[in-house]
């Protein structure tokens, strides 16, 4: 399915966040807000995530705070884009949220989540997660979301669609950029995320993630998950 990306270059883009750009220079890109992301380790399977007869969503969403890269330069987040772009979905509809966190942490430094993240992806590792959930059985609907390094997801967002069956369900992308909007995320999560349909996607530009609401709004409507 095509993606819906929001803001510049003539595609309708959200106003957003990102991490690792296309090359090394803008591999980390973003820009946050200072408000507090959603819960870390809110899902629970066959909890109260929608209304009945409604989709039963968990919103995973991998995000790092720390000096990122925004509009040519660095800048220092307290919150990630990716955080706090879940926080806007999260008010939007009713889901789960969970948090997905690296058992070995990424640096605050820019340069060195660039450079371990060009070794995972050579590498194609799977970075170990913390307190996975252990199951997401009873969710119709996932929400994976994540930053943009080096064109495609991180490589920790590989280890999660890796760990779960994800017969049945439909997965959307949804990611924060500096330039390369939704990255290789539909193709990767295709592949990875075993028996689900991939949706469309959800880009938003890391300098814009504050004023990413509407955007979010439409793209929720649009995949019918907000009505």
């Amino acid at each position: 399915m095509h993606s819906i990306a929001i803001g510049r270059r003539a595609l309708l883009r959200l106003s957003g966040a990102g991490a690792l750009g296309t090359a090394a220079t803008a591999a980390l890109a973003g820009c946050g807000a200072d408000a507090p992301p959603p819960p870390a380790t809110s899902a629970q399977p066959g909890g109260t995530a929608s209304p009945d007869g409604q989709p039963r969503v968990l919103l995973a969403y991998f995000s790092r705070a720390g000096w990122n890269y925004a509009d040519g330069g660095r800048t220092f987040l307290k919150v990630g884009n990716t955080a706090a772009l879940a926080e806007i979905i999260s008010k939007l509809i009713r889901c789960d949220t969970h948090r997905i966190q690296a058992a070995e942490p990424y640096s605050d430094d820019y340069d060195a989540t660039v450079a371990r993240n060009v070794r995972e992806q050579n590498a194609d590792a799977r970075p170990a997660i913390a307190d996975p959930l252990p199951s997401i059985t009873e969710y119709d609907t996932v929400l994976l979301a994540s930053g943009i390094w080096n064109v495609r997801a991180p490589m920790i967002m590989s280890t999660f669609a890796d760990g779960y069956d994800f017969s049945g369900k439909t997965v959307y992308p949804v990611t924060t950029y500096a330039m390369s909007g939704l990255g290789t995320t539909e193709r990767d999560y295709a592949a990875s995320c075993r028996g689900a349909d991939v949706g469309a996607g959800l880009a938003v530009r890391g300098e814009q993630v504050n004023q990413a609401q509407a955007a979010a709004e439409t793209w929720l409507r649009r995949s019918g998950l907000l009505t």
